[in-house]
């Protein structure tokens, strides 16, 4: 009872939050959690910056940290630099303030490529975010080692988003 009792208390705290979850021009949100991919976790940590009213701009990186024990793989092998664009869309769809879903494009040392990612803030600084990623164009178009398809596949990425406003 009292676990149902918690559960509702934190879906009404929840619900009558007034967070921000995309705020248009001038918005800049952080974010880091862990990066899962086929080979390797790692960290990722993004920057986005509102140029609009529905897209902003900005940063993303990742560092593999942990590898299949077969993979042999130096720094530049274990990380990624992206420019990205990103199409919020949470006002658009009518989710509310505190949730945003954003579809985008990335061009990063490794690949071109595409995201689909969702933000859900609890409270005006504080949320949660997770991120589907993956190439569409890869840079190097031969048959890649273990090694090179770090960044080079599918990327699935959870973590805390924090906003800098």
């Amino acid at each position: 009872m009292r676990n149902l009792l918690f559960a509702m208390a934190f879906v009404l705290t929840a619900v009558s939050v007034n967070a921000q979850a995309y705020d248009g021009t001038g918005d800049q949100k952080m974010q880091i959690g862990a990066n899962f991919q086929k080979y390797g976790t790692g960290i990722v940590v993004t920057y986005d910056y509102g140029l609009g009213e529905n897209f902003s701009i900005g940063v993303s990186s990742s560092y593999v940290l942990g590898l299949k024990e077969s993979i042999d793989a130096d720094f530049d092998n274990r990380i990624d630099l992206k420019a990205r664009f990103n199409a919020n869309l949470g006002s658009v769809l009518q989710l509310g303030n505190n949730v945003d879903v954003y579809p985008g494009l990335d061009l990063g040392l490794k690949n071109f490529g595409g995201h689909l990612g969702v933000r859900y803030f609890f409270s005006d600084g504080f949320g949660i975010f997770t991120e589907f990623g993956t190439p569409i164009a890869k840079f190097k178009t031969r048959d890649l080692t273990p090694a090179e398809k770090l960044h080079n596949q599918f990327v699935f990425s959870i973590g805390a988003s924090f906003n800098l406003n």
